[in-house]
């Protein structure tokens, strides 16, 4: 079996877990993690073995002082990789871009950076085959992922004609919460559509969809609300089939007791899901509604998770290490053990 050699640069929220998840298939191998610091998520990463590069000779020194063997630096990162995963902060993967190009290597982006820094944004269920053999591609974020997945299983059953949704945003990761989280307020974006909708649509320009979003004072996952507006008159059940096309679509139930987001964050503690993550799109059952060719529904977005699939979908697009969309999906669900009923 081929193995494809991959890179990731930043061991932040999304770096770690995508190191966790290639560590997971075997047409894959990580041959190094590039980062800037020495902190505790640095030095966990060299206790587990990962071959650790600084990308700047501070980021070596600093690593030297705490005793981090440096494996060598983002060049030396770049030439053992055949793509580079980015999981570096905000803006500074459109920066590290032209490195990534002109080092001739393949390279993933995440939903932070603009479309046209890669000139393709990825959803796995909705354009694998666009992403084939392409030099680079940009993973959309949590909550365009989500949109992406419910709007499009909708759409394959020719059930979407335009949906309105309102998202309530965790303030921060939970990690960072001690720095920047907000308290007895809640911070609307300033102006409608919000980003995620036109996100959305750079993945199916055909969506007609519209978001407004609020931040509100809490870390666990994001809350989305949506209003649909389908082709046709329709059955509940139409419309519970259409989403369970979606293999990274889940269902639960208020009835189960999973009424709010701490319940199923603890849920996925008690399945052993790793730092509790959830890849699915949670959709409440019991709470969907249809009324004549109206839709109502509701779902929880897994703000640190729901990406990595995706990403690791990506990484065999662009190599063409699978050409298959479904088996890479298969693939990836199966290592992460991915389903569509928890309970």
């Amino acid at each position: 079996m081929k193995t494809i050699n991959v890179a990731v640069n930043g061991y932040g929220v999304i770096g770690k877990r995508v190191v966790e998840a290639i560590d997971l298939q075997e047409d894959m191998k990580l041959v190094g993690i590039g980062d800037v610091a020495a902190d505790w998520r640095i030095q966990t990463a060299a206790s587990k073995g990962y071959a650790i590069f600084a990308n700047t000779e501070d980021g070596r020194n600093a690593m030297t002082q705490e005793n981090i063997q440096v494996a060598g630096n983002l060049d030396d990162l770049l030439d053992a990789a055949d793509v580079v995963v980015d999981c570096t902060p905000k803006k500074f993967g459109a920066e590290n871009a032209q490195r990534y190009k002109s080092a001739g290597v393949k390279f993933i982006v995440q939903g932070g950076e603009k479309h046209h820094i890669t000139g393709h944004s990825f959803a796995a269920e909705s354009n694998y085959i666009s992403a084939l053999g392409r030099h680079s591609t940009r993973v959309v974020s949590c909550n365009t992922t989500s949109i992406v997945r419910t709007l499009s299983a909708l759409k394959r059953a020719d059930l979407l004609k335009k949906a309105r949704g309102t998202l309530l945003r965790r303030a921060t990761d939970p990690w960072e919460s001690h720095k920047n989280g907000i308290m007895n307020t809640m911070v609307p974006e300033p102006k409608i559509p919000s980003h995620q909708g036109p996100d959305a649509q750079s993945v199916d320009p055909e969506l007609d969809v519209v978001t407004a979003a609020v931040k509100v004072p809490q870390t666990l996952s994001h809350l989305h609300y949506w209003t649909v507006q389908l082709t046709r008159e329709a059955s509940k059940e139409e419309v519970l089939k259409a989403f369970d096309t979606s293999t990274r679509t889940a269902f639960i139930k208020m009835s189960d007791g999973l009424s709010a987001n701490n319940a199923v964050k603890e849920l996925m503690l008690d399945i052993n899901r790793p730092h509790g993550d959830m890849y699915e799109v949670a959709i409440w059952e019991d709470m969907l509604k249809v009324e004549g060719d109206e839709l109502y529904y509701a779902y929880l977005v897994d703000n640190q998770a729901i990406v990595i699939p995706e990403t690791i979908d990506a990484i065999r697009a662009l190599t063409e290490i699978e050409s298959d969309p479904q088996k890479s999906i298969d693939k990836t669900n199966q290592s992460l053990g991915i389903r569509q009923q928890f309970v």
